[in-house]
């Protein structure tokens, strides 16, 4: 049950699911630290009673000041929600290594980081729960998003292993992976795409499949504070959930990756992408 003296810390608040996790867990009594790398991005929100600090989660030192602000301010911290992060859309062979390495500096390395800093503590205590914001794209890959589903695959299996090795010291480690959620995603996407996806690519004879990728995410969405809501409502249940799948697309998109033979599999979305008409 939440109380008031519970708190939690949030990364990429400035909108989407960070933001209203924000919003829902104030709701519910909970002091919160809600976090984005523009702190006027968030500003909104200490009008709700919502602490707010700038955090580059790629910025190491950054994240352990933040963290210790919070202890040295609290005295603990209850929870830690991982949910900064992007999506590096384009094909792979178009991408470049700089931004392949962004790619897992944002969605793999970063959330590491912090984990570091608040895992002790919380063994320390004997309590504590990481929820790590992973993807169903980190279970069924696809065309034109190798970047991001490779990052969240390997934050998948970071989460999967921390959750065993955490266990004895009564830490929970909870990984989401949602489906299509109403958020700004798909337009950091696209702007991503811009900057890599170039005339002369292989891939321009098929290019609405190629930006329409990147424009997925926002197809029949999950509005945000529905999801936040039923995402806090299975986090207090007091079940143990250690991999919890919401919104559009959560159920569905692992289901055809355990079902269908791989071979099956790549020529549906071969066929779906476009891919089977580039010679």
């Amino acid at each position: 049950m939440p109380s008031s003296n519970k708190n939690v810390l949030i990364t990429g608040c400035s909108s989407g699911i960070g933001r209203e996790l924000a919003l829902e867990f104030q709701q519910r009594g909970y002091r919160v630290w809600a976090t984005a790398r523009n702190l006027q991005s968030i500003q909104a929100l200490s009008d709700q009673n919502i602490q707010v600090l700038e955090l580059d989660v790629t910025d190491e030192s950054q994240a352990q000041a933040v963290v210790q602000h919070i202890l040295n301010t609290d005295g603990h911290l209850d929870m830690l929600v991982n949910n900064a992060g992007y999506g590096s859309m384009g094909p792979l062979i178009d991408l470049p290594g700089k931004e392949l390495e962004q790619q897992f500096a944002t969605n793999v390395f970063a959330p590491m980081a912090l984990i570091r800093q608040v895992a002790p503590h919380m063994c320390a205590r004997k309590q504590g729960t990481i929820v790590n914001i992973g993807s169903v794209s980190g279970v069924l890959f696809t065309p034109f998003s190798g970047s991001y589903c490779a990052s969240k695959a390997a934050f998948n299996a970071l989460s999967d292993v921390l959750r065993m090795e955490l266990k004895p010291f009564g830490v929970k480690v909870v990984t989401v992976q949602p489906g299509a959620v109403q958020s700004r995603f798909a337009d950091n996407a696209s702007r991503v795409l811009e900057q890599v996806f170039k005339p002369d690519s292989l891939y321009m004879p098929i290019e609405a499949k190629v930006r329409a990728r990147a424009n997925a995410s926002q197809d029949n969405p999950t509005p945000a504070d529905n999801f936040c809501r039923d995402l806090i409502d299975k986090l207090e249940s007091g079940r143990v959930l250690n991999i919890i799948r919401l919104a559009n697309g959560s159920l569905a998109f692992p289901l055809l990756k355990a079902l269908l033979p791989t071979a099956i599999l790549e020529k549906v979305l071969g066929k779906m992408f476009g891919l089977n008409r580039l010679r």
